[in-house]
């Protein structure tokens, strides 16, 4: 067994938004102790908050710009944040988009967008990423997938989101069995409504009381909510723990 390393980063794609998911768990895990690489469609706003993370938790941090659906973007970021930070130990894919539209008004277009960022971005970062995990001996990998995954949508976004969020949760299983020998795990997060801009913008009372009826728990999720559980499963101690999708979602979804 290679050792967990002590000068460790985990890389987030998606992480630069404000209200995001991405961005909490980056402070979150800058918190913990991990140096953190920052990848977005936003460059200069990855860059930005890369900053105030190293100003503010005193570790290693730098940001990156790039589309994640293009992988030759992909792996330009990836080389650049490799250069500027301590040995890649993780990666937490983010990066996602919402669709709204009903399934009998889907384009090709649209389909084609959805897969691009949810489905096959998770697979060009997860891709680059894990070769240099590999050569290393050890690695943590976290996907985004969706309640909606499992239950068929029922949430803010339909068809597309949820075949490409279901993508990514046979993705990681198999590249799981895969890798495991090379000491890599690959975990599922599947998130319930989160109070984020990805549900259509800022929600009021109202609307987080009506989504928060479906599950068991009296409120909607929070970034934090996801944050403490990819710091879970990225963590040292989480290392017999892969194949796995972990449900933060109130009870939206038992199985």
């Amino acid at each position: 067994m290679t050792a967990f390393p002590t000068s460790r980063t985990v890389i987030l794609t998606g992480a630069a938004s404000p209200r995001g998911i991405g961005r909490a768990s980056a402070h979150y895990l800058a918190e913990l102790g991990w140096n953190i690489g920052i990848i977005d469609v936003d460059a200069d706003a990855a860059k930005r908050v890369a900053e105030e993370i190293a100003l503010e938790h005193g570790v290693v941090a730098a940001g990156a710009g790039a589309d994640v659906s293009d992988e030759a973007q992909v792996r330009a970021a990836f080389d650049e944040l490799e250069g500027a930070l301590p040995q890649i130990v993780a990666l937490v894919n983010l990066a996602g988009v919402s669709s709204a539209v009903s399934y009998l008004e889907v384009t090709p277009e649209e389909w084609n967008r959805v897969m691009g960022i949810n489905m096959n971005g998770v697979h060009y970062a997860t891709r680059r990423a894990v070769e240099s995990m590999v050569t290393h001996g050890v690695g943590r990998v976290v996907n985004l997938s969706s309640v909606s995954a499992q239950r068929g949508g029922g949430t803010f976004s339909k068809t597309v989101y949820s075949a490409a969020k279901a993508g990514v949760i046979g993705f990681s299983r198999s590249v799981a069995r895969e890798l495991g020998h090379a000491g890599i795990t690959v975990n599922v997060i599947s998130p319930g409504p989160i109070d984020t801009d990805i549900m259509g913008g800022t929600l009021t009372d109202e609307r987080k009381e009506k989504m928060a009826a479906d599950g068991v728990l009296p409120r909607i999720g929070t970034p934090l909510d996801i944050a403490a559980a990819i710091a879970y499963l990225i963590s040292e101690d989480a290392g017999f723990v892969t194949g796995q999708t972990l449900n933060v979602d109130g009870g939206l979804y038992m199985h």
